[in-house]
């Protein structure tokens, strides 16, 4: 993304700070792009731009550390531009990208061509490298290089690393490096063919299902190679109330283990499949009760550490076709914050900080970014929200180019009103 340098005084509203335990009314001031005082009654300096945030919740710059912008190679899904324009709408400033893109970034090559295309970014943009060449699983990528090169963590997406020597490498290096492997949980060998949750519903559906074994194998495998070299794994979509407790044990241990749980599995059931088909299919697919029970259980008590969206777009005819050949995913960064605080907030399974912790300290945190606190000197980013404002979800009127959600039509309670990079506001409700 460009470079921004602004001069902002966002007045008035409350201010959450997890990082610093802060949690005031007050007014903050950002300097050529960086937090430079957080008070009250800041007065306005020449050539600062005001906000007034009364009435609102100000917070660190959401991150994003999941999301699929698949460009390079399927454009008409999504591109950079569109997809950082989504996150900038839904009050994300930082997103770290998947390499599930053609080609990967598997290369230090790629990457600096990578870094090229994300000179449209309108919020920050972090690449996520491969793990493996091609995502093959055949063989390593440079992973020193592609950390030199910018990388924040090393995944191959939805291709698990299967073999088990070359995941410990992988985790040596990481070790190293102290960049984090991102893995796809799952033994295909286990879920081969399968379209959504192996449960009652897809047995009356007729549908094969994907039991949660296919995810809870690989995770256990994982923590104990994180055991023996102590390489930092953090395990993407958690969905399965066995995966939480296999995190929670392994940090009860003391390993290097985080975690991530996507709204969708913390609010909906595989029973969404048999009410809306193929928008409700991701992967890994919707659990059962016990499962979103547990997942919101796991972020009360802290096991799990953060929230993502793994946002993946696909064009509307995909979507359209039989369940069992439809692809897997559904986009979220337009919804992200509505979600949270209407299924985590309003229910009580975390209290407002606590949520917005889960968006910004954590996953700074997490992927080692900059950013996720209002420390003077930190990045200027700020996410501003109406944490009362009513809204109904219009897939319709999505910045992203894809509009597959289970949540079209539903209605939230809290929405990003502003979105500030740098001390830039790339996306405002607000007067001045």
């Amino acid at each position: 993304m460009p470079t921004r340098q602004g001069n902002l005084l966002v007045r008035g509203g409350r201010v959450i700070d997890p990082a610093n335990n802060f949690d005031d009314e007050a007014d903050v001031l950002i300097r050529d792009g960086r937090i430079a005082r957080l008070a009250r009654g800041i007065a306005p300096e020449p050539e600062v731009e005001v906000l007034d945030a009364a009435g609102m919740t100000v917070t660190p710059g959401f991150i994003d550390v999941h999301v699929h912008l698949r460009e390079p190679g399927a454009e008409h899904k999504e591109t950079i531009a569109s997809g950082t324009t989504a996150a900038a709408a839904g009050g994300i400033c930082a997103v770290a990208a998947m390499p599930n893109t053609q080609p990967p970034p598997d290369t230090v090559a790629r990457m600096r061509a990578l870094w090229e295309l994300a000179g449209t970014a309108q919020v920050r943009f972090y690449p996520i490298a491969c793990i493996t060449r091609d995502r093959a699983g055949e063989m390593l990528a440079p992973m020193a290089d592609l950390a030199t090169a910018g990388a924040v963590a090393f995944s191959d997406d939805g291709d698990p690393i299967e073999q088990e020597e070359l995941m410990r490498e992988a985790l040596l290096n990481a070790a190293a490096l102290g960049v984090p492997v991102f893995p796809h949980e799952e033994v295909k060998a286990i879920t081969a063919g399968g379209c959504m949750h192996h449960g009652a519903v897809s047995e009356r559906l007729g549908l094969k299902g994907m039991p949660a074994a296919g995810e809870e194998e690989m995770i256990a495998r994982d923590i104990e190679l994180v055991r023996e070299t102590g390489g930092p794994l953090h395990i993407a979509h958690i969905s399965t109330a066995g995966s939480v407790n296999l995190v929670r044990q392994a940090k009860r241990d003391g390993l290097p283990v985080t975690c991530e749980v996507l709204p969708h599995h913390f609010i909906l059931t595989d029973a969404e499949v048999e009410r809306q088909g193929t928008a409700a299919k991701m992967s890994p697919p919707l659990r059962g009760d016990r499962d979103v029970a547990a997942m919101r259980a796991g972020l009360a008590d802290g096991t799990i550490d953060l929230i993502a969206t793994d946002h993946a777009p696909h064009a509307a005819e995909e979507k359209q076709e039989p369940m069992e050949s439809a692809p897997f995913g559904i986009v979220g960064l337009e919804t992200a914050i509505g979600l949270t605080l209407t299924h985590l907030v309003e229910t009580g399974v975390l209290d407002l900080p606590r949520a917005i912790e889960k968006w910004t300290a954590k996953p700074a945190e997490v992927l080692g970014l900059p950013g996720g606190k209002l420390s003077p000197g930190a990045l200027g980013d700020l996410t501003i929200i109406d944490p009362g404002r009513v809204w109904t979800v219009d897939a319709s009127s999505f910045a992203s180019r894809s509009a597959n959600t289970p949540f079209d039509r539903c209605q939230l309670r809290g929405r990003a009103v502003a979105t500030v990079v740098g001390g830039t506001a790339v996306y405002s409700e607000l007067k001045d």
